[in-house]
């Protein structure tokens, strides 16, 4: 007698097919991110194309290549704001701010940058710190189409109100306005901002060491990892930080079954900030 199964076992047969699938034809291994989030994106994915069942995919993706990079792109999650979770912007400009001062020259990497709103929103509070001209931001992500957005720096107005009312909570200083120009239903970051990040393809899950940072950004990135990769990922970062470096990532995100929580200390847990310590 043939056993049944139930919806979600099917389901995850077919993606257990679908990723091996992924793996021999193209080399990306999927098999680490977070099952529940690679179904519900997977799920998204088939709406577009119209397809009804997981496996219906593996047809498509072995002779396709622009379908697969499509789905690829689709993956890496672009909705941002800039200032997002002002208070944790709030507690940067009022923790870590000060001691990146005593730097000669700093060094932050945003690690899944998305559109770019969170990297200029830090070009900003640096710049009001004084010590933007001091600083290279790197900003990098995997998804192309979301580092083309961020490179331009223009963005829909519609937003502003938001941006506004961020800015106001994480302790700006100035208008916010000040720190872009207007182009009919758009706005574009001033150059002088853009000037000082350098934007990069790279990916946690399979690319190397970035630099030694004296900070790193790497917010709600994670939460789509398994714990096994969120530790890879994590232990990249760890090795990019330099000693007493920073590292802030997502107030979802948790660091207490990573190998790496053992060499930080606590700048605001809550708000899942970090400090390095010296080995």
């Amino acid at each position: 007698m043939i056993e049944s199964c139930t919806v979600a076992e099917l389901e995850q047969l077919e993606l257990n097919l679908l990723l091996k699938t992924i793996q021999e034809r193209y080399g990306h291994d999927f098999n680490d991110y977070a099952r529940a989030s690679m179904i519900r994106r997977v799920k998204k994915y088939m709406e577009t194309m119209g397809v009804s069942h997981i496996s219906d995919l593996i047809p498509l993706f072995l002779h396709d290549g622009r379908a697969f990079h499509r789905f690829v792109k689709s993956l890496s999650v672009v909705v941002t704001e800039m200032f997002r979770d002002p208070d944790v912007f709030k507690t940067l400009r009022e923790e870590v701010v000060p001691v990146l001062k005593t730097y000669p020259f700093i060094k932050i990497w945003h690690a899944g940058c998305a559109s770019g709103q969170e990297v200029y929103s830090m070009a900003i509070l640096l710049e009001e710190e004084g010590i933007l001209d001091r600083c290279q931001i790197y900003a990098t992500d995997f998804n192309d189409d979301a580092l083309k957005t961020a490179k331009k720096g223009i963005y829909q107005a519609e937003n502003i109100a938001l941006y506004e009312k961020n800015y106001r909570l994480s302790g700006g200083s100035r208008e916010l306005s000040d720190y872009w120009v207007s182009l009919y239903d758009a706005i574009k970051i001033n150059s002088r901002l853009m000037e000082k990040v350098t934007f990069a393809n790279h990916n946690l899950v399979t690319d190397g060491v970035f630099g030694e940072m004296n900070l790193v950004m790497c917010r709600n990135v994670l939460i789509y990892f398994n714990e096994q990769l969120q530790d890879r990922a994590l232990n990249l970062i760890d090795e990019s930080l330099c000693p007493r470096g920073f590292l802030c990532i997502g107030r979802r995100e948790n660091l207490k079954f990573s190998q790496i929580r053992k060499n930080l200390e606590d700048v605001s847990n809550r708000l899942r900030i970090y400090r390095k310590c010296i080995s």
